[in-house]
């Protein structure tokens, strides 16, 4: 049985989907290009509520940080995961029973900053958590039993997420390619087949 990710689950009542993408023409640089207003605008538009969204989603948010940038400048900005927004310190529980993988801080402007990767056996899948709080690796271990509904990380501020409005980016991996502790979150268009492939849709899990 599959444990929701929060204290509750989602219904249109305490959720509400939001639109990230490019075709987003309220959301500009200005905003996205700024934490500060970054934040103010997604509370705004969560009114107390959990945002979702973002499998294969394109964004121009990426723009803002270097981290995004190819090295053969193929520019990566098709969304890989699914990204819950809430406050930070909200608490994620973990959905499926598991073992811990790997997890590390991811540093940079724009990266995952806290992450933790879980292998479920029974699934055959792995499961990434990023933008977590720093505190939630301090007693971790590689290998360590996790259980489905156990409380397994909470939302991180943007100081320690990487820079973002507080949220978290859930993805699941069918094949981790050797990555320990990380797992591209996003990738260019040229590659989104690829990545899709491996990379189901977190709704449907």
């Amino acid at each position: 049985m599959i444990h929701s990710l929060f204290a509750k689950a989602l219904d249109e009542r305490n959720s509400i989907a939001l639109d990230l993408s490019a075709s987003n023409t309220e959301l500009n640089s200005s905003i996205y290009g700024n934490t500060s207003a970054f934040c103010e605008y997604i509370t705004t538009k969560l009114a107390g509520k959990i945002g979702y969204g973002g499998y294969l989603e394109h964004r121009v948010i990426y723009e803002s940080h270097e981290n995004f940038a190819t090295a053969s400048a193929d520019f990566r900005n098709i969304h890989l995961g699914m990204d819950f927004w809430a406050d930070a310190g909200t608490r994620v529980f973990a959905p499926l029973a598991g073992i811990v993988h790997s997890f590390q801080i991811n540093t940079g402007s724009g990266n995952y900053g806290p992450t933790i990767i879980l292998f479920h056996p029974k699934e055959n899948m792995y499961s990434l958590y990023g933008h977590l709080a720093s505190s939630d690796l301090e007693t971790l271990v590689v290998g360590a039993q996790i259980t489905a509904g156990q409380t397994l990380c909470h939302l991180g501020k943007p100081d320690e997420n990487g820079g973002w409005p507080p949220h978290l980016h859930f993805q699941l991996i069918r094949d981790m390619q050797g990555f320990e502790g990380d797992y591209p979150g996003v990738c260019s268009l040229r590659d989104v087949d690829l990545y899709a492939t491996n990379c189901p849709d977190p709704s449907s899990f």
